[in-house]
């Protein structure tokens, strides 16, 4: 196999590798090996659900909301929040609907412009937000507990220089 080092049979992907060997021994899956897995693992994590989210009632984006709320410590607008959770601004219209019905984010019009509207959370999105992030974040350690903190560095580094350079050169990557 050609790519990065595995354990033989040790995941979908290898599988995958070792069928695409025998029908086209010519192709170079190195790039299978490495974006397989990173598709494969967010699927999994996704269908997993995030424990302290589904026990509180909400999904990853709607929680991503509220974090992003929570981190920039003042009012959004929609088109920011979509920024900020790189979100269109259709999904966030819909998902600050459900969260201000819950009562987590409230809405006030700029006192110039009444088109533009200014989101915060309300005490209780607040303290919803600082009750699960810990839990979040525990539930996330131990997904990752099997890797040593060494390995995890080293894998968060590599994401990290893959991520910025798909960002960076996003729209050459579309044409």
């Amino acid at each position: 196999m050609s790519g990065p080092a595995t354990a033989p049979g040790a995941d979908t992907v290898s599988a995958v590798v070792r069928q695409w060997h025998v029908v086209r021994p010519d192709l170079d899956t190195g790039p299978m090996e490495i974006i397989g897995r990173v598709n494969r693992c967010a699927a999994l994590l996704q269908q997993a659900e995030d424990a302290p989210l589904r026990r509180a009632g909400l999904s990853r984006p709607e929680f991503d909301v509220l974090g992003a709320l929570r981190r920039t410590g003042h009012e959004l607008t929609p088109s920011e929040l979509a920024r900020e959770t790189f979100s269109s601004g259709a999904a966030v219209t819909k998902r600050l609907k459900v969260l201000t019905e819950r009562g987590l984010v409230e809405r006030r019009s700029d006192t110039r412009d009444r088109r533009v509207a200014h989101l915060r959370l309300t005490d209780a999105g607040r303290d919803l937000v600082d009750t699960i992030m810990p839990e979040q974040l525990a539930y996330e350690r131990a997904v990752l507990a099997a890797l040593d903190g060494e390995r995890q560095g080293e894998l968060a580094e590599l994401l990290g220089e893959l991520l910025s350079r798909l960002e960076g050169h996003s729209q050459a990557l579309r044409t």
